[in-house]
């Protein structure tokens, strides 16, 4: 199964349906498809055999995307957010190409060989043309979507999602036509995100109605979400804070919201606790994935959230810092550094197996001869199969041959009454290898002492995982998609460490 075939089904059979927009001017899923016809139609006099989208959220990226589709020809979304120079790299990988891109971004591109670019008006514009352009499929083998990685270690690397991954994600996930006409979708992760994608196609599988929104703020967030009546979201932890701030500002509720999903970094209890407080109709979903796995692997859905908050019992009450269980579709087990099957409980790194899960960039299929992919996250299983992520592996602390987990430790400081914000790091150091060092944003502008947060973490922690180096900052570094950029803290603070 294509991706393109995806809206087909809905176009068939519900064609009058509203798929894409504001309830005002929307647009049809009928009408998606022959925009994204006419778009296929134009975009083959262009040439190129990758067509590369470059600009904001809006109408023309799952048209866009379905057009590529149809011409069986890999889509891929680049980040507008990186400077010019990397930026041109990146579309010279592309090559040869037809770009599409905003308006006022194209004189950022420059000239590159084999790459045609093209204004979004102009691509708009030809999607309301004539004819339909067919092609013949390969599901198995076309590639449906290159997304190219954040590149925090070096060149960001171009990761191959099939047509085959992609379907088997969606038709796993949702049920077709399984939304009601009146539900809407608000997507402000940006264009090259992996849930970006996904939610195009799960919106065009299930039948509900996408809204993007050009640029994540919180104000623009709420005021959307109460115009166009979202009853579903998809926010990365960052953004939620955010959000409940200006609902709470505001006194608004939401009432028309039913579901936000939330992911793409470690989401800090104590946000998700005011979540279900500040909107207790909402349902909750905590979902794990990469864009190697065509996106969520496990799911903490709503009932386990209110469950988690609700019981008595340690080990349930837990479970609200998990992603949840596995989805049915996929097979995850965790692993030793020689590739052993860990028990219930035990450390180590995340396994992926399933029809959904790439594994494969432009230069390397990363799938071992069964199957299973490595996905470099370290983390733990308990004995009712929730599963518990800790954190990159590179991120891992080695401290006198003790494996220490940031994550264990920013989750302890970030209960401390004085703290807004942290990061955990290690350092070089001659003696242990690594020592612990952490990074704090206070609450209100404060800065609590030192010796009070390293108490503080002690009394709940063996004394070994206690920060020996402590830094205070405004704010931390988080990429666009709510990562923390763990190892530029590292980079700037390793010289200090040293001195």
């Amino acid at each position: 199964m294509h991706t393109a075939l995806l809206l087909d089904m809905m176009a068939d059979a519900a064609p009058d349906r509203l798929a894409l927009g504001t309830l005002k001017d929307g647009l049809t899923f009928a009408e998606v498809r022959r925009r994204a016809h006419h778009g296929a139609e134009w975009l083959a006099f262009q040439g190129g055999g990758t067509v590369v989208f470059l600009g904001l959220n809006g109408p023309a990226l799952p048209v866009a995307l379905f057009a590529a589709g149809m011409l069986a020809k890999p889509f891929a979304p680049l980040n507008y957010r990186l400077p010019d120079a990397d930026l041109r790299k990146l579309l010279a990988r592309t090559a040869p190409s037809v770009a599409i891109v905003d308006d006022d971004m194209v004189a950022r591109l420059g000239d590159t060989p084999e790459v045609t670019v093209v204004s979004r008006s102009a691509f708009e514009a030809a999607c309301n043309g004539l004819g339909v352009s067919e092609a013949s499929f390969d599901e198995d083998h076309d590639v449906a979507v290159l997304l190219f990685t954040s590149g925090t270690t070096g060149d960001p690397k171009a990761a191959i999602l099939r047509h085959a991954n992609l379907t088997s994600y969606v038709i796993s996930t949702v049920e077709f036509m399984g939304s009601e006409e009146d539900e809407a979708a608000l997507v402000s992760v940006p264009p090259y995100h992996i849930a970006g994608i996904s939610a195009v196609l799960t919106g065009a599988f299930s039948g509900r109605r996408i809204v993007h929104l050009e640029a994540f703020t919180p104000e623009a967030w709420v005021e959307a979400a109460a115009a166009e009546q979202i009853t579903h979201a998809m926010v990365v932890p960052t953004m939620l804070g955010r959000v409940l701030d200006v609902l709470e500002a505001r006194g608004e509720t939401l009432p028309r919201m039913k579901a936000i999903s939330y992911g793409g970094g470690r989401m800090p209890q104590p946000v998700i606790e005011r979540a279900l407080k500040v909107l207790p109709h909402v349902g909750f979903a905590n979902a794990y994935g990469l864009t190697e796995t065509s996106s969520t692997i496990a799911i903490l859905g709503p009932d386990d959230h209110w469950a988690a908050i609700n019981s008595e019992d340690e080990a349930v009450r837990r479970r609200l810092g998990s992603v949840g269980r596995p989805l049915p579709s996929l097979e995850v087990e965790i692993r030793g550094p020689e590739g052993e099957l860990l028990p219930a409980g035990q450390s180590g790194e995340i396994y992926v197996r399933g029809e959904q899960v790439s594994g494969e960039y432009t230069h390397k299929k990363m799938l071992n001869a069964d199957g299973w992919f490595a996905t470099n996250d370290g983390g733990w299983m308990d004995e009712e199969g929730y599963l518990f992520v800790e954190g990159r592996l590179d991120d891992v602390i080695v401290r006198g041959g003790e494996n220490i987990s940031p994550g264990e430790i920013e989750d302890v400081l970030r209960e401390h009454p004085g703290v807004a914000d942290v990061a955990v790091l290690g350092l070089p150091d001659d003696h242990w290898g690594e020592k612990v060092a952490c990074v704090i944003v206070g609450k209100d502008g404060q800065s609590p002492s030192t010796d009070d947060l390293a108490g503080w973490v002690k009394a709940r922690l063996r004394s070994t995982k206690t920060p020996e180096v402590w830094a205070f900052r405004e704010a931390l570094p988080y990429n666009d998609t709510g990562k923390l950029l763990r190892r530029q803290l590292k980079a700037e603070m390793t010289p200090a460490a040293a001195a």
